[in-house]
Order: structure tokens, then C-alpha cells, then sequence
């Protein structure tokens, strides 16, 4: 499927094949509110009330505001999430999101691509 590019063009979210979504930051973004919520509604849009696990492609984000966080504590389409980053700063915006949110599903951090989509596998 062609990914749906969310509200500025900071993300992008498309379904795969294998029932998958997987929701993409570009990188050195800024994430605000405003881009939250669009990923989160197209993330909902394409489930149709039916739950999928969730990829969530956040290498190299360069910031993420508070209210952009809470955003990310509702319930969503996603029945697992896993996000996946490569540098140690990626690991500190995951860590500090799941320390201080309650996600609304099981949700963990990953460096490996493969490792992210056999847990997201696992659960779905």
C-alpha cells in the first residue's frame, strides 16, 4: 500500500501486506500536537475499528512536545506498538514517553528492526 503522508508531511502511516501498520517520522523532525493527532488519525482511519500492531519508525526525531506525548496515551487502532530507533537520544525520547505515560497498549523500544516485528508478531 502507498503511505499516506500525515498533515505537513512530518510522518508518514500505511498498512502492510502482513496486516501490519507502520507509522514513519522523518527524521530530525519536530513533533507538536498538530502531528500527533493527524498520525493517530490516520492510524485510525486505516484500522476501521479493528486493531493492528503498530511500527512506529522514530530514528533520529529531533523533539517531541509534551502535549504531542499525550496525545500518544490515548486508545488507538494499534494493539501493540513498537517503537524503533537507532541512536541513544531515540532511546532517551522512548524511555522518557514510557516512564511518564501510561501507553495505551503494550509498548517497548527496540534498535533492531527484526527483533521490533517478531515482538509485534508475537502479540498479534
Amino acid at each position: 500500500m502507498v503511505p499516506d503522508t500525515g498533515d505537513g508531511g512530518k510522518s508518514s502511516v500505511d498498512l502492510s501486506v502482513d496486516g501490519f501498520l507502520h507509522l514513519h517520522w522523518v527524521p530530525g523532525v519536530a513533533i507538536e500536537v498538530e502531528d500527533a493527532r493527524a498520525a493517530m488519525a490516520k492510524v485510525n482511519e486505516l484500522c476501521r475499528q479493528e486493531q493492528r500492531p503498530m511500527l512506529v519508525d522514530m530514528a533520529e526525531v529531533a523533539s517531541v512536545s509534551r502535549e504531542a506525548r499525550a496525545v500518544w496515551s490515548i486508545p488507538c487502532g494499534a494493539s501493540r506498538i513498537a517503537l524503533l530507533g537507532k541512536s541513544p537520544v531515540d532511546r532517551v525520547l522512548a524511555n522518557f514517553f514510557l516512564g511518564v505515560h501510561v501507553p495505551p497498549c503494550p509498548t517497548r523500544f527496540f534498535t533492531s528492526r527484526s527483533e521490533a516485528i517478531d515482538w509485534l508478531d508475537v502479540g498479534a
